[in-house]
Order: structure tokens, then C-alpha cells, then sequence
């Protein structure tokens, strides 16, 4: 299925955490989005597989996705190899979409900053025509504009995403992986493991800074690889 805009993201949940509000406007605005997990958070300290599966599958039916998708890497050891990026590089033949928003290459959990060195890796080896004829499928089509998305570690963005319209509905989304936001034991107080408040505040101090920057109630941050044509941007967001 041809898709207009396609996340990759490192665990269930980053997407819509990161950027469910940019997913919500593109959905609403009849484009066709889709997720590809690189993990499926088998070893994250809150919640099982079978857990999170169901979690993800409740989030998607929120999101109207046309399409997720999991690369099935092992969750605390994704690695940038030749396997993992021509893997990433076939489903972005097989989807074609025009863009890709994917976790930023500095990042303090491993897996997020792997992610992205994957997704811009693949992102330029799915427009090589001898590599997609190799691999037997779908022709070369690289994706016109890769974005990268904030996780533990801030920047200055390319642009900012106004998402008041959408925010309820973000904060529903993420509510949909409630064993990551409820805590796992006696010694667990439901708080982010590395910055102490918990994901929902985090992600709510987050979007209100950069909303602010922007004029708006609340934002969502990209990082563009070069310049953007304005047009390009009035399309998408």
C-alpha cells in the first residue's frame, strides 16, 4: 500500500508519544500514515509483549493507521547493520511514502539513536534501483523529505507541528499503553526512569514549550535534513 507519511520508531508507544499529535492531523486530513516499529519493547521493565501487543493494537484503532508494521529486532540491542537497514529499506519501497518522520540519532536510549542512524541509512538505500532489483521487490522509490522526531535529548527544531487541535486525543493515545505509565512494583512509582516525572508530564512540558515557540497552545518538534519548500510544509502539516 502506497502511503503519504510513514513513522519508525524504536518501541510501541515512542510514536505516539513523540509524534501521535502529527499522526492524528495527517489521518484527519485523509492522508495515509503508517508505523513501523523496530521492536516490539520485549524487554522493557514495565509490561510483557503480549501486553504491549495489545496495547499497540488498542492505539492504532485511535489513529486509523492504513498501516503498522515490526521489523522484530531484539528490543535493548538494535543495531545499525547491513541486515536491519536493507530490511527497513524494503518496507520503504514496499510503502513508497512521500515522507518519514523517525527518532533523532541523539538520543540516551540506545535503541532510539540506532533507530534513527537505521532510518536515515534506509531512507537513502531505498532509492538505489540495483538494490531493490537485488532484493526481488517492489522498485527504488526513496522518500522525498526524512524528519526526525524528539526523544530524551532536545534540539533546536526545523519546525514545529501546532497540535491543540489534536491534544486530548494525543493524551487518549498514549493512555492506551497504561502499563508503561502505571508503576510495576513496590519500588516503582510509575515516574520516567531517567528524568524522575512521568511520561505524560514529560510529554505535556514538552509540547507546551514548543508550542510556545510557535504562537500555539501545544507543538510537536521535527528536524528536517536541509531546507523545506514552504509548500511542501502547508501540504503536510
Amino acid at each position: 500500500m502506497k502511503l503519504d507519511a510513514l513513522i519508525v520508531a524504536a518501541h510501541p508507544d515512542d510514536a505516539e508519544i513523540c509524534v501521535g499529535g502529527s499522526i492524528l492531523k495527517l489521518v484527519d486530513a485523509g492522508l495515509r500514515v503508517g508505523i513501523v516499529d523496530v521492536t516490539r519493547g520485549e524487554m522493557g521493565t514495565r509490561g510483557t509483549r503480549a501486553e504491549r501487543d495489545a496495547e499497540t493494537a488498542a492505539a492504532n484503532q485511535l489513529m486509523r493507521l492504513s498501516a503498522r508494521r515490526n521489523l522484530d529486532l531484539p528490543d535493548g540491542r538494535v543495531q545499525v547493520n547491513v541486515e536491519a537497514r536493507e530490511k527497513l529499506a524494503r518496507v520503504l519501497r514496499d510503502h513508497a511514502p512521500e515522507i518519514v518522520l523517525a527518532q533523532h540519532t541523539e538520543d540516551l536510549h540506545p535503541d532510539h539513536a540506532a533507530t534513527g542512524r537505521l532510518a536515515r541509512e534506509a531512507w537513502y538505500l531505498s532509492g538505489l534501483s540495483r538494490l531493490a532489483q537485488l532484493d526481488g521487490g517492489p522498485p527504488a522509490a526513496r522518500p522525498k523529505r526524512l524528519y526526525h522526531f524528539m526523544g530524551h535529548v532536545p534540539f533546536d527544531p526545523t519546525l514545529v507541528v501546532d497540535i491543540g487541535d489534536v491534544w486530548e486525543r494525543k493524551v487518549a493515545l498514549v493512555r492506551c499503553y497504561s502499563s508503561q505509565l502505571a508503576p510495576a512494583g513496590d519500588g516503582d512509582r510509575g515516574q520516567h526512569f531517567l528524568f524522575g516525572a512521568d511520561i505524560l508530564s514529560r510529554m505535556e512540558t514538552r509540547a507546551r514549550f514548543f508550542g510556545e515557540r510557535i504562537g500555539a497552545r501545544v507543538g510537536e518538534p521535527l528536524l528536517a535534513l536541509g531546507p523545506l519548500a514552504t509548500a511542501q510544509i502547508q501540504r503536510l502539516f
